[in-house]
């Protein structure tokens, strides 16, 4: 959606909403903004597995999952992956299946400083 450059900056999730931080040479717009809750909404809606698996960190890279913050990564990581959508080193906890989620929508989106921005929704 944004470009390939984007990458997770840091989040906090409850179940009731999320903050997630990104990077970001850009401002969104609220089309584009809109497009990324359809997306997100369309995979809860598909009830996608949510796949926990401990790996080495080296292989996982490897293997295509996205380390956001690599350098805290311990030598085992855990990779969650939700079908061929996504495939990443966190630390959770995670549902099981997207459809545990419920829908989100997108409240606002802000600049945190040079290069960063940040999303906050209510799952609703």
């Amino acid at each position: 959606m944004l470009g390939k450059e984007v990458t997770q900056a840091g989040s906090n999730i409850t179940v009731e909403r999320l903050r997630f931080d990104y990077t970001y040479n850009g401002k969104p717009t609220q089309v584009e903004l809109k497009q990324i809750e359809t997306i997100i909404n369309a995979k809860i809606k598909a009830n996608l597995p949510v796949i926990k698996t401990t790996e080495n960190k080296e292989e996982a890279i490897k293997s295509g999952a996205r380390a956001f913050f690599a350098e805290k990564y311990p030598a085992q990581v855990t990779v969650y992956t939700i079908g061929d959508y996504s495939k990443e080193l966190c630390g959770g906890p995670h549902v099981d299946h997207t459809g545990a989620i419920g829908p989100i929508t997108i409240l606002k989106d802000e600049a945190l400083g040079s290069g960063k921005r940040r999303i906050y929704a209510k799952i609703v």
